[in-house]
């Protein structure tokens, strides 16, 4: 699938202050400028090499690696360099830097890349993604999501309490949105658990308050346990071997790829969005998107790009263009056009630093790294998601968290129990709804 790199530019370099920008693939991707004698954010098992990096590639010890995007400063006074994928929705090449004696940096790509150049690495990547000429993102709303307190365990009642707070402490949320767990599987989206009563009969109640009401999907995942798995094993995208394309381990199980190119399983695909737009959901976080883009054996002789671009198109047009879009764990560059938001770094977390020592991973230091490092793209490819405020005393320093969210300018979701806020919690809460651009 990867050609052979070859050389693109060399460029000296000052060793003690020249700074390279590695673009990660997807959102929860690790990316940002580090100096020549650091040493990048790589996947620290397989597992997540495949659910959080791009598939299939390694990248040499010593060597940094941007996909489809890569800058240097070369620290010396002259300009900072951009190489970028020359069609980056067809084709997003890995762009490699290495230096052999630490004054002389060597750039090679194992496809086309053009260059730009610009004052810092910022502003570069910026000019870049304004030269795409893309209309400018519309005014994101407010969002009040379950996931980062509720989990997989919200329950519909959950979201009653939470829609009752809302208008008991005054806060300016536009949409209430059902994160993962109301649905019975991976794969089976309109099939409710038994914790969710009526999806259509919560939007309803959601809308009578004046609100919009949003849900969760990951569109291109099922899970292996699911009714979809069991009766259309042919809607599932193979390996090149026979077996299934593994997309990775989460929630407990290996997960499978549902092969929009199948006519059938892209019926079902616009089946479950038209139905759930018909039932007054009209704010759709697409989530897992990486999933959608993996190489693998389809029922159409199309590679993984074009399959996911026309997967994406699906739900679109099944949600009609008035809908609210929102991407997240997407390979960025291949999304470019499709999105009205999209989130830029891994989760957040109640707790500062991601469990294991990964920073794909959720915690608040990736999520801020990640974040920080993509704000160039906020209103040039889409309104970035910088993931949800957490305002409640039980998450550890609340208030950096909180005052990055606000940095962004970005998309604004609250993701508390709304009754467990302190003063400082609704206020803060409060304050960064009502200033986000609406």
């Amino acid at each position: 699938m990867h050609q052979p790199f070859t050389p693109v530019a060399s460029v000296p370099v000052d060793p003690r202050k020249a700074r390279v920008h590695e673009e990660g693939w997807q959102s929860w991707s690790p990316s940002g400028a580090y100096a020549l004698g650091a040493t990048p954010h790589r996947p620290t098992n397989a597992n997540w090499a495949t659910v959080c990096y791009r598939p299939g590639v390694t990248v040499p010890e010593g060597t940094f690696q941007g996909e489809g995007l890569l800058a240097l400063d070369p620290g010396d006074g002259s300009p900072v360099r951009l190489w970028a994928a020359a069609e980056p929705t067809r084709e997003v090449p890995s762009i490699r830097l290495v230096t052999g004696d630490g004054r002389v940096a060597e750039i090679s790509a194992d496809g086309p890349v053009k260059e730009w150049t610009g004052p810092d690495i910022q502003s570069v990547l910026g000019d870049w993604a304004t030269g795409l000429g893309l209309d400018t993102p519309r005014p994101a709303p407010t969002v009040w999501c379950s996931w980062y307190e509720y989990f997989t365990a919200v329950t519909e009642d959950d979201i009653h309490e939470n829609l009752r707070a809302m208008d008991t402490l005054d806060l300016p949320v536009d949409v209430v949105q059902i994160d993962d767990g109301y649905q019975r599987a991976l794969g089976d989206w309109l099939t409710l658990s038994g914790r969710f009563r009526s999806r259509a009969g919560i939007a309803e109640k959601i809308r009578s308050r004046g609100r919009r009401a949003g849900i969760w999907t990951a569109p291109f995942l099922v899970d292996p346990a699911s009714d979809l798995a069991a009766a259309h094993p042919d809607w599932l995208v193979r390996d090149t071997t026979g077996g299934f394309a593994h997309a990775g381990r989460n929630w407990g199980h290996d997960l499978r790829v549902l092969d929009t190119t199948h006519p059938d399983a892209a019926a079902y695909l616009t089946e479950v969005f038209t139905t759930l737009r018909a039932e007054g959901y009209d704010y759709f976080k697409t989530d897992f998107l990486y999933a959608g883009a993996l190489d693998g054996v389809r029922h159409a002789d199309t590679d993984a790009l074009t399959a996911y671009r026309a997967g994406i198109a699906l739900i679109r047009d099944a949600i009609g263009e008035d809908a609210y879009l929102l991407g997240c764990g997407a390979p960025l560059l291949a999304s470019i056009g499709l999105f009205d938001a999209m989130r830029v770094s891994p989760d957040t977390a109640p707790h500062r630093r991601p469990e294991a020592d990964d920073h794909s991973q959720p915690g608040q230091d990736p999520a801020e790294f990640t974040g920080a490092a993509r704000q160039w793209q906020h209103h040039r490819l889409w309104t970035n998601d910088p993931d949800c405020l957490m305002a409640r005393p039980a998450v550890e320093t609340r208030e950096r968290w909180a005052a990055h969210v606000e940095s962004t300018g970005g998309l604004m979701a609250s993701s508390d129990r709304l009754l467990s806020l302190d003063q400082w919690g609704v206020e803060t809460t409060r304050r960064l709804l009502s200033g986000s651009h609406r």
